[in-house]
């Protein structure tokens, strides 16, 4: 991500030390994930800013690129969902925002937000939480264990369709609520920036023919995700050139990949599928991909998925409900087809695969320039650190 004039900079009066803000956002752990790279994203940002960057988690891996950016990270089991441990948790967790001198503490999951926002109320900080899934108040318990993240002062929704199931649930919540659409590194997600080697690489990994058109699905061994839909849908066009390949199934459960492999044998798409496991060099799994799909059977949050798969350039076909609806532009950018009907998801996915290469070309550069101008990483961390901004000189100006 580069830095961008329209970023906002923190004006250093506003912050407790005169030096710059300190912003200390929480996460589970930094293992692998939308939203583990998008606190790394904003830890960056909010550096380029001139403000001061601190994370708290349980650790992982992706710790060693806050190391790189210069920023703060203090190991804590925020993630903990035994209620029993919050209380020492959060003595922690507090004392790590006295000695960093924190200005504003941003939560962006639940445990950590029951753990954190407490200690931050007692010291009079400002709270900000990022909603990134939808709430499923199946239980008057599950509501209250929801309802913490809305306690922050101010609340970002990184969709439409998640602002509209918190209001749905929990109400209007005016000028506290707004919309911070997820974004995607247009730098890393470049198909100028991936060398062949990579790309050969993956497809040598996964023995992929080269001889036919690639339809990919990434995504999570889990059932909501669409692989059988998937499978059914190419049945119905059975009689076109394809390999499916299911990025990640692989990594499931024994009885999930058995089901999978069993439903597309009998669907008779055998030869023509595979189950592989998760990759780290997502872009260059991506442009093996002539169409990536994005079938989930209930409403994707927002679907990183479909956002990666635009800015390399490939061509997308998602369902038309969630978040991706707000990300893809039917006709110009991807394709929508009607939630959970595998005939419309067939249909779209053979428009795709009829595209000829110049009309590949075209929706290419549609899909990239889209992506640079609506979805970019950068453009999110920009209206992310405006909001640290605005609420940190109304602090400053309220006196307190």
């Amino acid at each position: 991500m580069t830095t961008n004039a329209r970023t906002s900079r923190f004006v250093k009066s506003h912050s407790r030390n005169g030096n710059g803000p300190v912003i200390v956002q929480l996460v589970p752990a930094l293992v692998r994930g939308g939203v583990e790279r998008g606190t790394i994203e904003m830890a960056r940002a909010i550096i380029e800013a001139g403000g001061h960057a601190v994370v708290i988690s349980g650790g992982g891996p992706m710790v060693r690129h806050l190391d790189r950016l210069g920023a703060t990270h203090h190991q804590i089991p925020v993630g903990v969902k035994n209620p029993l441990s919050w209380g020492a948790l959060r003595r922690q967790v507090r004392r790590v925002l006295v000695d960093e001198g924190a200005d504003i503490v941003h939560v962006r999951s639940r445990m950590p937000a029951w753990i954190a926002l407490p200690a931050a109320k007692s010291l009079g900080l400002i709270t900000v939480s990022t909603i990134h899934g939808r709430f499923q108040n199946s239980s008057m318990l599950k509501r209250i264990f929801n309802g913490k993240m809305l306690m922050a002062d101010h609340i970002i929704a990184i969709s439409d369709y998640v602002k509209s199931q918190i209001e749905r649930q929990f109400g209007e919540k005016g000028k506290q609520l707004s919309v911070v659409a997820r974004g995607v590194d247009t730098d890393v997600f470049d198909p100028a920036a991936v060398a062949q080697s990579r790309v050969i690489r993956f497809v040598d990994t996964i023995a992929l023919p080269e001889d036919q058109p690639v339809i990919m699905l990434p995504a999570r061994p889990t059932g909501w995700k669409g692989h059988e839909i998937l499978l059914g849908a190419l049945a119905k066009i059975a009689d076109r050139p394809f390999n499916c390949v299911l990025l990640g199934a692989a990594d499931g459960k024994p009885a999930f990949v058995d089901r999978l492999t069993q439903t597309g044998m009998k669907l008779g798409l055998e030869g023509r599928f595979r189950l592989t496991h998760g990759v780290d060099d997502m872009p260059a799994a991506l442009m093996a991909a002539d169409i990536v799909v994005m079938p989930s059977v209930t409403p994707e949050p927002f679907g990183r998925v479909s956002l990666e798969a635009q800015a390399m350039g490939r061509l997308v076909v998602a369902f038309d409900h969630g978040g991706a609806a707000e990300s893809i532009v039917h006709g110009k950018t991807g394709w929508l087809a009607t939630p959970v009907e595998e005939d419309s998801l067939a249909q779209c996915l053979a428009k795709a695969l009829d595209f000829t290469a110049k009309q590949r070309k075209t929706m290419a550069l549609e899909t990239r320039s889209h992506i640079e101008a609506n979805f970019s990483a950068e453009l999110m961390c920009s209206r992310t650190v405006a909001i640290y901004a605005r609420l940190l000189k109304a602090r400053h100006q309220s006196g307190k």
